[in-house]
């Protein structure tokens, strides 16, 4: 008797978008942690050092949310190119919860790697 297989709710890309989505703010936390860059910069940041491509939309009203819950400060700076830059940094506050946030990560992912072992070797394989 064929086993009927049943359909999965969500794409993997949708997941992959939510996965994204929830290790943002953490993202942005790190991006700050040696100092203050403004909007576009941070960005930049995220897609070099992590491949987070991310919307302008998207970044700055988190960075809002962010700085209404006090873990991030912006300053108005005058710039060479005429126009002021919004530069974001972190307060105190935010270097702790981005602490608190690289050690609930790192636990979490060290915990998941266990998990995912057995993948792993078959994701080697497949690379081969």
């Amino acid at each position: 008797m064929e086993e009927k297989q049943t359909p999965i709710p969500e794409s993997a890309d949708k997941w992959e978008v939510q996965l994204r989505k929830g290790s943002l703010e953490l993202a942005i936390l790190a991006a700050l942690w040696g100092g203050r860059l403004y909007g576009l910069e941070i960005l930049r940041h995220l897609e070099k050092g992590s491949d987070l491509v991310v919307a302008e939309g998207t970044v700055y009203p988190l960075l809002t949310r962010l700085r209404a819950l006090g873990l991030v400060e912006s300053v108005w700076v005058e710039s060479d190119s005429g126009h002021p830059r919004k530069y974001y940094s972190l307060t105190a506050a935010g270097r702790e919860r981005a602490l608190e946030m690289g050690r609930t990560w790192a636990r979490f992912a060290a915990s998941l790697n266990n998990l995912l072992e057995p993948l792993n070797g078959a994701v080697r394989k497949e690379r081969l």
